[in-house]
């Protein structure tokens, strides 16, 4: 009889350690998913703001057609992406782009005075720290998370139960870019 409540009691104390993991696995993958929502909020807005900026642009410098279409195209590749792989690649493309039609806007005066193009630009620079700062948080929750599923015990939960891992919102540049010091040359 004690050899019976012996084993029932160590299968209990094993089906609580499988629900607690379980559910701190959850927890972690709901984190996650909350914070690449956060991050699809700020995307959508700067994907919004784009053809504004376009527009406002078009008005200043409308033979500058090649220019907008990169924008445009990056824009749609930014909309249609899937992953998180393919967002940030296609946001790095986007931000190429608009970096692009930005440096079109200084040969024209007229344009960098104009105020709706300013109050454009100072909404695309906050939301750009915002998609910062959602990305920060994002990629320490898929930390956690990747890092939780990966610890033993959890490790044998993560896998039979659905728990993939989950990709890093990379920044535009990559890490390579990151971690190459810029070039100083001061003998021009």
């Amino acid at each position: 009889m004690t050899t019976l409540l012996v084993i029932i009691g160590i299968i209990a104390l094993i089906g609580f350690l499988i629900v607690g993991i379980y559910n701190r696995l959850v927890s972690l993958r709901q984190t996650t998913n909350q914070a690449w929502s956060d991050i699809e909020v700020q995307l959508k807005q700067r994907q919004d703001l784009v053809p504004q900026l376009v527009n406002t642009v078009k008005g200043y410098a409308s033979h500058e057609k090649s220019t907008f279409e990169e924008v445009v195209r990056a824009r749609s590749a930014a909309v249609n992406a899937n992953t998180v792989k393919d967002q940030a690649q296609a946001e790095g493309m986007l931000s190429a782009a608009l970096g692009k039609l930005f440096a079109l806007a200084e040969a024209y005066p007229e344009l960098k005075a104009n105020t709706n193009f300013l109050q454009l630009q100072d909404q695309l620079a906050d939301i750009e720290n915002k998609i910062a700062a959602a990305r920060r948080f994002y990629n320490n929750s898929v930390q956690e998370y990747n890092t939780g599923r990966e610890q033993f015990p959890a490790v044998l939960i993560a896998g039979p139960f659905g728990f993939e891992e989950r990709d890093f919102f990379e920044a535009p540049e990559g890490r390579q870019a990151l971690q190459t010091p810029p070039t100083v040359d001061f003998s021009s």
